[in-house]
């Protein structure tokens, strides 16, 4: 099959563009003319695939249910699907091809793969977020990971039935987006972060503008009135190149409702927080974080990285953020769901902390933190009355509620 291969993309070479099926069927007839119609037709699917999709990985980037590829050498591809990774049966024919289809999906993206620059990162055409490193640095060979787009956002009725999101954290996250309190969506790499923002953006009145200013392109809120703006690396003349910092000043000129950064992980934090502080409600963004109570710490490194003072950041944060809302991806299975409502808070020593309001157990049970009533206060009444933490019953004759410290 590789000799085969390598003969029909010689012959391919001079064609120019992106071959198509009875181009690839035409030159494989060249080269074998005693298969069938059958043999050619399948062949030339798979060769097809191999120059200009992505080889064996092509099916699986097909699936509706497919969120994440794993390549770890050409003999190891694993999946996940929502429910954790699963090694499949699928395989490269050699290490060479998984360096070919790295190198191929890089340059797709006006990235470059080589020894001189060994690992990439880059937005494919579709949406496809890739990574790849290659050897030496990846020691089992060729390492690809890709992470798929979702073609739609989950509505919130959706994530409430894949227990996601718990029907009273539904009816919490509805109201914090009609009060149009700033807030942070975190968790650890791959827990739901960017599922559940576009979900709850697909909330906001149709009347707002939202900017979203993204790394890479993922958020894909169902909203009538989207700007989207991505950033874009240098080239390999180290110029040209659009970061998040720059991007998040450009939307600030666009008259956004809401100001939304997809992932906050550099220098554009200290230029949200100033937003955020100059008349910007409702903005909003992701950040990597292990726990809730780390938030403060995440945001404090990130922006005294900046430039900004310990002091003027978390004065900057008492002022700019109001609530945190966290995800956890459970053991074992993999299931990923809303763990934690908390507030930001300053306390007497003048440091923001995070302030437990309400959380969710893996089992279902509800438990109220210490925040639970400035929760309700900064919500406002528009928390239905059976959501009503104050103490007017609702939540708290709930069979699930337990009071307490979370």
């Amino acid at each position: 099959m590789t000799r085969l291969s390598d003969a029909v993309r010689d012959r391919l070479a001079g064609t120019g563009g992106e071959p198509t099926t009875g181009q690839v069927a035409a030159a494989l007839r060249a080269e074998e003319r005693l298969l069938g119609d059958r043999e050619v037709l399948t062949l030339a699917d798979e060769l097809r695939a191999e120059f200009v999709g992505a080889g064996p990985l092509e099916p699986l980037l097909r699936s509706p249910d497919v969120t994440d590829v794993l390549v770890n050498g050409p003999d190891e591809i694993w999946v996940d699907t929502g429910s954790g990774l699963v090694r499949t049966s699928l395989s490269f024919p050699d290490e060479q091809s998984v360096r070919r289809l790295a190198q191929r999906l890089t340059a797709a993206a006006g990235r470059r793969l080589d020894d001189a620059s060994p690992y990439a990162d880059a937005r494919l055409p579709g949406g496809v977020r890739l990574h790849a490193v290659l050897p030496p640095v990846a020691a089992t060979g060729t390492c690809l990971s890709l992470r798929l787009p979702r073609r739609r956002a989950f509505t919130l009725d959706e994530l409430v039935a894949a227990r996601t999101v718990p029907p009273e954290g539904a009816e919490l996250l509805a109201a914090l987006i009609r009060s149009h309190a700033a807030f942070l969506i975190t968790g650890g790499t791959g827990s739901g972060k960017t599922t559940l923002l576009s979900c709850v953006l697909s909330l906001v009145d149709p009347g707002e503008r939202l900017v979203l200013v993204e790394d890479s392109a993922e958020l894909r809120p169902s909203h009538p009135h989207v700007v989207r703006l991505e950033s874009r690396p240098p080239n390999m003349e180290g110029a040209g190149g659009v970061t998040l910092n720059d991007l998040v000043r450009q939307a600030l000129r666009m008259r956004p409702d809401r100001l939304v950064v997809g992932e906050c992980r550099g220098s554009e934090v200290v230029v949200l927080l100033q937003a955020l502080n100059t008349g910007h409600e409702g903005g909003c963004g992701t950040l990597h974080a292990n726990t809730a109570a780390d938030v403060p710490a995440r945001l404090e490194a990130l922006a005294c990285a900046a430039g900004l003072s310990r002091e003027a950041v978390h004065s900057q944060l008492a002022a700019a953020l109001d609530i945190v809302v966290h995800l956890v991806r459970d053991p074992g299975g993999g299931h990923r769901r809303v763990a934690e409502i908390c507030l930001l808070r300053r306390g007497p020593d003048g440091l923001v902390g995070v302030v437990p309001a309400v959380s969710f157990t893996a089992s279902g049970e509800i438990h109220f933190g210490s925040g639970a009533q400035a929760l309700t206060t900064r919500l406002g009444a528009r928390l239905p009355d059976r959501l009503d933490l104050a103490g007017r019953g609702g939540l708290r004759d709930h069979p699930n509620a337990r009071e307490g410290a979370t």
